[in-house]
C-alpha cells in the first residue's frame, strides 16, 4: 500500500531537519501536516477546482498550503481531470508511478539497463519506488517485474542467480531512503550509448 509520510513541500525531508535553503525551515512540523491535511481532506470528497479548495481551507490558505498542493500534484498523488483537481486512490497511484515518466527514469524503465550500468540502474529503480511511496513488497515486485519486462535480466550481466536475490541485495537502498536522481542519471548515459 503506498505510504505518505508528509514531507517538507520544498526541500522533501520527513524531519525537522530541513535543507539548507528550504523557505519553510522553522516553521512548526505540525502546520506542514495541517497544511496537507486541509488539502487532502478537501480533495476526499469529489473533486475541486483550485479555487474551491482554496475556500473550503477556510481563509487559512497560505504559502504553506499553496506548496503543499504543489508537491501533492508533483508527486501525482493528485490530478487535473476535466479542469478540476482530484486525490488519486492508493490504487489508481499505484498504477501511476510504477511507470515512471520523467527523465532519465523514463530511458531505465523503458530500454532497461544493460551491462555496464546494471548496480545504477536496479539501485535507481529501488530508490524511484520508495520515493513515490511504495511498500517493499510492491517495489520488489515492480523491479522484479522491470528486470523481466524491460529485458534486462536477459542481457545478463549479474552475479546473483535471480532477479528477487538482485532485488533483495538492494534493500539497503530502500530502507535507508537513498535518492535517485544521480545513480538514473550515471545509468541513463550508458544506456542512451548501447542501445
Amino acid at each position: 500500500m503506498p505510504r505518505f509520510e508528509y514531507p517538507c513541500p520544498d526541500c522533501r525531508t520527513t524531519t525537522n531537519l530541513h535543507g539548507p535553503d528550504c523557505r519553510f525551515d522553522g516553521e512548526p512540523w505540525a502546520d506542514i501536516e495541517k497544511a496537507y491535511v486541509d488539502v487532502v481532506a478537501t480533495l476526499s470528497g469529489d473533486a475541486r477546482t483550485e479555487r474551491e479548495i482554496r475556500d473550503d481551507v477556510h481563509g487559512n490558505w497560505d504559502a504553506l498550503h499553496e506548496a503543499a498542493l504543489d508537491r501533492l500534484q508533483h508527486e501525482q498523488r493528485v490530478v487535473e481531470t476535466d479542469g478540476a483537481l482530484r486525490l488519486l486512490s492508493a490504487e489508481e497511484f499505484r498504477e501511476t508511478v510504477s511507470e515512471p515518466t520523467i527523465e532519465p527514469m523514463q530511458t531505465i524503465y523503458e530500454k532497461g539497463s544493460v551491462p555496464g550500468c546494471h548496480d545504477n540502474a536496479v539501485f535507481a529503480m529501488v530508490a524511484w519506488y520508495e520515493m513515490v511511496g511504495l511498500s517493499w513488497e510492491e517495489t520488489r515486485e515492480n523491479v522484479v517485474e522491470w528486470l523481466h519486462d524491460s529485458g534486462t535480466w536477459a542481457r545478463g550481466g549479474f552475479e546473483e542467480s535471480s532477479p528477487g536475490e538482485l532485488v533483495d541485495n538492494k534493500r539497503h537502498v530502500y530502507e535507508t531512503g537513498y535518492g535517485w536522481k544521480e545513480k538514473a542519471e550515471a545509468a541513463k548515459s550508458v544506456i542512451d550509448r548501447n542501445l
